[in-house]
């Protein structure tokens, strides 16, 4: 039975091929979200963490556009991308 030695060379060349990789599958799911244009309301919960009470308030009181089809609520990704770009909050703190 044959036996390895790893160095210290190997594990760190491990490591770089397995952060590229994790990269790879990182890009690869961003891509895919950025790619659904409307998305419903259980994944519009789990996008911004917020409860279905949450969400329906923001629809209520007109903060988040929708369009419900047959019972069921879409909302425009890119619409949630403006809402959330608008209403950031930026400090600016002068020490």
């Amino acid at each position: 039975m044959a036996s390895n030695i790893i160095t210290t060379d190997d594990l760190r060349e491990f490591k770089l091929e397995l952060l590229e990789e994790f990269k790879s599958i990182l890009s690869k799911q961003n891509t895919q979200l950025t790619l659904k244009r409307y998305l419903k309301s259980s994944e519009v919960m789990d996008l911004l963490q917020i409860s279905p009470g949450t969400l329906q308030n923001l629809r209520i009181n007109g903060t988040l556009p929708y369009t419900k089809i047959g019972g069921i609520i879409y909302y425009d990704a890119q619409e949630i991308q403006q809402i959330m770009e608008e209403n950031r909050v930026q400090h600016n703190f002068n020490f």
